[in-house]
């Protein structure tokens, strides 16, 4: 069998060791440098790279997990990955014996007591302290393990699990007590600002890999403006009432959500995606809300174009041919999947995470993608919303609805 490497990704296999993070851009490659870096480095088995070399059974076998997104999992695409490393989760079909298995992040307390094993913990799931965070360093102590993400951490708070699990600190008070500065005019702890940065940054660079590398695809970006009806709007930010529902708007996140809806419900918006299928058969087009959902249903049925879905209500696969639209909800569906069939993303409406936009566009740039030129079309109003949330993805940096009213002197509860 001959497994097919790029530079960036032999390197980062040659760097790697138990408790790194890998961190490579989407569409780099980690998954297959992380199984390549499991068979040869961890087990210590031979591959033929590129044409070169030969390949020989492991040294050192050891069972495989790999804890990833459920859309991953349900996907099978590990399990291709795995293929040509002839690894499988039948057993009696995998080199050496070893087992495979894939599981979503919901499901890793399963798999607390295993040991003498090797995890790969894809797409970071590990903030805060909860009962993932919990599962994980548990596995961590008893088994050799590596993290794949392509953004590992806003925050040094971001880091402090995999910190712990490479023995940097004991435990998470530890680290907040060294490291954590906490603003005093607040109710409840909230941490103002980390010291000892450099210290910090020592820290991060000792185990993490990156994956750099030169793109050979071409990103064209379009902003395509819609009206909004700004009416129905001031309706809605101003006099706080709910026009869907003919009753006072009372909470922040109901405010947001209605301005939205406003904004994104506009006939407009359908009417320029329909434009740009007319250029561009095969579409995927990333929504938010249900409403969004059902209006997109409804053009693509007067379109008569074939249309499956991804999101909390039909897990469905991309769809084939030479004319299609794939309607992924971004919470679901922005990230542990990929499509090389098309060159164009649809974004309907904006995501409130700078991280999952960046992680939806990369469902399309990939290194097998035979396109070198991929098309992003950005629908939005110039609502203050909608303004307000592109300046922060802009910036790189997640939108905060109550910051949003605090700027427009908007009150905070009724």
């Amino acid at each position: 069998m001959n497994v097919n490497l790029y530079q960036h990704q032999e390197l980062a296999i040659n760097e790697l060791k138990s408790g790194s993070i890998l961190c490579g851009g989407v569409g780099s490659g980690k998954s297959r440098t992380a199984i390549a870096y499991y068979f040869i480095k961890e087990c210590g088995g031979r591959m033929k790279i590129n044409g070169k070399g030969a390949f020989s059974k492991m040294k050192k076998p050891k069972d495989l997990y790999i804890i990833t997104t459920a859309k991953k999992r349900d996907s099978l695409e590990w399990e291709k990955e795995c293929i040509p490393f002839l690894i499988s989760t039948d057993r009696t079909l995998s080199v050496n014996n070893v087992k495979l298995t894939i599981d979503s992040w919901n499901n890793i307390s399963k798999y607390k007591n295993v040991e003498d094993a090797f995890f790969i913990f894809d797409e970071q799931r590990l903030v805060g302290s909860g009962a993932w965070v919990k599962s994980f360093l548990k596995i961590s102590k008893k088994n050799h393990w590596i993290l794949l993400s392509a953004t590992p951490g806003d925050t040094w708070g971001d880091y402090i699990p995999v910190f712990i699990a490479n023995k940097f600190y004991k435990n998470r008070t530890e680290f907040l007590r060294r490291h954590a500065v906490y603003n005093r005019f607040t109710k409840y702890p909230k941490v103002e600002k980390y010291i000892e940065t450099s210290h910090l940054n020592k820290l991060r660079d000792q185990i993490t890999v990156k994956m750099e590398f030169n793109r050979l695809t071409v990103s064209h970006d379009q902003l395509i403006v819609v009206p909004y009806d700004k009416k129905s709007f001031d309706r809605v930010m101003v006099d706080r009432w709910n026009i869907y529902e003919n009753k006072p708007v009372k909470a922040i996140g109901e405010l947001g959500y209605l301005m939205r809806k406003v904004a994104n419900s506009d006939m407009t918006r359908i009417d320029a995606v329909s434009k740009i299928i007319q250029k561009h058969p095969k579409v995927i087009i990333f929504y938010n809300f249900d409403y969004e959902l059902e209006m997109l249903r409804e053009m693509s049925a007067l379109l008569e174009i074939k249309t499956t879905e991804w999101n909390g209500h039909n897990h469905q696969e991309v769809p084939k041919g030479d004319n299609w639209i794939y309607l992924v909800q971004y919470t679901a569906g922005a990230e542990g999947w990929n499509c090389i069939e098309t060159d164009t993303i649809i974004f309907y409406s904006q995501n409130y995470s700078y991280k999952i936009m960046a992680q939806s566009a990369g469902r399309i740039d990939r290194l097998n993608t035979p396109f070198r030129d991929l098309y992003y079309f950005h629908i939005r109003s110039n609502s203050p919303i909608d303004l307000a949330i592109a300046k922060s993805i802009k910036q790189k940096k997640d939108f905060n609805m109550y910051n949003f009213a605090k700027d427009k002197d908007l009150p905070i509860a009724s």
